[in-house]
């Protein structure tokens, strides 16, 4: 019996020493393979190599065990790699366990309906705002964007409708010091970029104007779902359609939404 506890004693140990040692190499490769091919697209087992700097004869390996679990798939010549139908299986179930969506649909649904327009959920990931739901235009002329996009929180009415809601150091962290241009109009100054952010904490909501996608303006405020707001909810418009009172209407919609909800009162959900 004292072996046996000894040895068990020794495994948890060697258990507890491997945690603290950090993260399992090939699940780190198998994460940042996913993570490369969701950001930059498709590549052949060369191109993947060089992207992500793994040995060829590494990734190989990496890449059938992927194909033969439906991670990832390959185009009709099985040279290209891309991902597989069970990235969406996990993904679907993630979306359909969030608490929050199923809370934001009855929001969405009543300020699509009021503006026509197109409609976006995104929560804040890093320094980033991923798109979590989309109501679509009842215009043909709407913006194009898809659920799981991924765009920097700086350069969105999302994510700084979010960041407003932050503290100023956090703020600053998450604005990076050297910004990379999406569009001609996007503001590149750090500074400018917070004092932006300043301004949607005192107005309540965000605006980006072309800054993300040419001809689109977009209107955001953060969802208080949550005491560490980290969700936003967006209306977002071809600035065509900005006439006779539309933006006004547009921003009391957005900012009525929000001010009649409250955080879900749940300890599982505290952030």
């Amino acid at each position: 019996m004292q072996d046996q506890t000894s040895a068990n004693g020794s495994a948890n140990g060697a258990n507890a020493t491997a945690v603290a040692a950090g993260p399992v190499k090939s699940a780190a490769r198998a994460l940042d393979l996913l993570d490369e091919i969701a950001a930059h697209g498709p590549g052949t087992q060369l191109q993947l190599s060089q992207r992500l700097s793994i040995p060829k004869s590494s990734l190989h390996a990496l890449l059938r065990t992927m194909l033969d679990r439906g991670w990832l798939q390959t185009d009709p010549t099985g040279s290209v790699y891309m991902l597989g139908i069970h990235s969406l299986v996990v993904s679907s179930a993630y979306l359909d366990g969030d608490p929050i969506l199923s809370r934001a649909t009855p929001v969405m649904e009543e300020v699509a309906a009021a503006t026509e327009e197109t409609v976006h959920l995104g929560r804040l990931d890093g320094d980033h705002v991923i798109y979590t739901a989309k109501r679509e235009s009842v215009h043909p002329l709407r913006m194009h964007s898809a659920v799981g996009r991924r765009l920097p929180a700086y350069a969105t009415s999302l994510g700084r409708a979010i960041l407003a809601k932050q503290p100023a150091d956090v703020r600053c962290d998450l604005v990076p010091d050297e910004i990379a241009a999406m569009t001609p109009h996007t503001t590149t100054d750090k500074a400018a970029v917070l004092e932006i952010i300043d301004r949607a904490e005192l107005m309540g909501y965000a605006v980006e104007s072309e800054e993300s996608c040419m001809g689109v303006r977009c209107f955001g405020v953060a969802l208080p779902f949550t005491h560490d707001a980290v969700d936003a909810l967006s209306v977002a418009v071809p600035i065509s359609r900005l006439q006779g009172g539309r933006e006004d209407f547009i921003i009391e919609t957005l900012l009525s939404v929000s001010a009649r909800l409250a955080p879900i009162r749940d300890n599982s959900m505290v952030r």
